[in-house]
């Protein structure tokens, strides 16, 4: 690796874990550690080739045992695992830790800086991805929705401790915001992610009927509204409004892409989602806070039971 330049790696590097690795490429040293062995093959073999809008073929350093790094220095972790997965990746790490790297979590869901800060010593940072990809297949990601910020903040630190990553950042052809507190940004995304994921994924990833069919607008506006009252009994608030994305492709503002989220690709793959630390995470809280929450409730329901059914679909013979 280039000493003058950023050392990076990326854990995960499914779709948001390949176009961040892919742009920071550009201008850092870049590692990325998966657990899929043949898309790191691939990727060693071929580089890590990022379809969609200006397409590249990054050289990366690919590894599937965190045992491999060890002895290196990382500057910084970019962790972009499921949120299930984040404990377990991080344990993997312990021995590149005590260098200091700088811990960052843009992964969806609530859980995953606290669970960076309780399993080190590190600075912490926490943000959230705008854009939005998809895993075509080994080697192979599809940057869909392009050209959004990148928030970032720390949770253990200081917002100067943001500054290099987010330069890179900008310089990769991200755009990157910092702000002292990155909970705003992260309530705005969560909210949106735990509403629009898993109605994508109820209506098998066919996103047009996100918006065309005013039964399954009505229940978006309803879990929306549910979601922001336990925001604000939790003493949040929003760095931008959750569901403008939404009304602004309801108001033919926006086209309406062919991507439905990620929670929909989960399901078609038969893969654990990320429902528990979404739209879980806001039953959870309405309960405990007394806020009613029936439409958060019976999606979350669905979606496990939708699960568990293409769970019991794939063993079929």
């Amino acid at each position: 690796m280039n000493a003058d330049r950023l050392r990076i790696l990326v854990v995960g590097c499914g779709a948001m874990g390949g176009i961040f690795a892919a742009h920071l490429a550009r201008v850092a040293d870049v590692a990325v550690l998966d657990t899929d062995a043949a898309h790191v093959a691939a990727i060693r073999r071929d580089g890590l080739r990022l379809e969609g809008g200006e397409g590249c073929a990054a050289a990366l350093r690919a590894e599937t045992d965190a045992a491999a790094l060890h002895g290196e220095v990382f500057d910084t972790i970019l962790f972009l695992v499921k949120s299930g997965h984040t404990a377990g990746a991080l344990a993997g790490l312990q021995s590149l830790l005590a260098q200091g790297p700088l811990l960052v979590t843009l992964q969806n869901g609530m859980g995953n800086s606290e669970i960076l800060e309780a399993g080190s010593t590190c600075k912490v940072l926490r943000g959230i991805v705008l854009d939005a990809g998809r895993y075509l297949g080994p080697g192979r990601v599809e940057h869909l929705i392009r050209g959004n910020p990148t928030w970032l903040g720390p949770t253990r630190g200081a917002v100067g401790d943001c500054a290099r990553l987010a330069e890179a950042l900008n310089d990769a052809g991200l755009p990157t915001r910092t702000l002292a507190d990155p909970m705003d940004a992260v309530w705005s995304k969560l909210v949106f992610n735990s509403v629009m994921n898993p109605i994508g994924a109820l209506l098998l990833g066919v996103n047009a009927a996100r918006y065309g069919s005013p039964e399954v607008c009505a229940l978006v506006d309803d879990m929306a509204g549910e979601c922001a009252q336990v925001v604000r009994a939790l003493g949040g608030r929003y760095a931008f409004d959750p569901m403008a994305f939404v009304k602004e492709t309801r108001a033919g503002l926006r086209p309406v892409t062919r991507h439905a989220g990620s929670m929909a690709l989960d399901i078609a793959n038969g893969a654990p989602t990320e429902i528990d630390e979404l739209t879980g995470f806001f039953v959870r809280e309405g309960d405990r806070l007394n806020v009613p929450v029936p439409a958060c409730r019976t999606v979350y329901r669905l979606v496990k039971g939708l699960e568990a059914a293409r769970a019991w679909q794939l063993r079929q013979p």
